[in-house]
């Protein structure tokens, strides 16, 4: 069984990933973190030096490598990837794709304690940071919903991860 989650940045999907791992027994993985220890930089740093371009064809690589060498697994990806090349047609093909779905205002909140460590928004303040989650979501908003499964992220406990658990099983 493999698992991708997907969805916009902060909404949770390393997190909600590592407990579903444990309760689903499979092993788990971060998208950005698997592209961080094989590229040996910082997803940031990739972003900077190649561009969002340069970046994209690194995570579309190392996408496939987990697909090639884990048959079971839960994997958190990264916020654009399912808007990129044919990524989200291969995890639909070769598992079950979970959106992980939030609101902006919950987004914004959580995303403005961590701007510092993601590229797309380090520079923005509050009132910028809204208006472009909203925008990206907007634009995201068809390719995010053609996922296997459509879950509502916010309020994410332990009922809410077993009502998952048994949409997957």
């Amino acid at each position: 069984m493999r698992i991708f989650l997907i969805g916009y940045m902060g909404a949770g999907k390393t997190a909600v990933g590592r407990q579903l791992a444990k309760r689903l027994d499979l092993p788990f993985y971060d998208l950005d973190k698997v592209i961080e220890e094989t590229e040996g930089q910082r997803v940031a740093d990739i972003f900077e030096r190649n561009g969002e371009a340069g970046f994209r064809g690194v995570e579309r690589n190392t996408l496939q490598r987990m697909i090639d060498t884990h048959p079971r697994m839960v994997l958190s990806t990264g916020g654009g990837t399912p808007c990129f090349y044919d990524n989200l047609k291969v995890m639909k093909e070769q598992g079950t794709t979970v959106y992980l779905k939030m609101d902006v205002g919950s987004l914004a909140h959580r995303l403005m304690h961590s701007k510092s460590e993601r590229p797309l928004i380090k520079d923005l303040g509050e009132d910028d940071l809204r208006d472009f989650i909203k925008r990206h979501l907007e634009e995201r908003r068809e390719i995010y919903e053609d996922a296997d499964i459509v879950f509502e992220a916010l309020g994410m406990g332990a009922a809410k991860l077993d009502k998952l658990v048994g949409v997957l099983k």
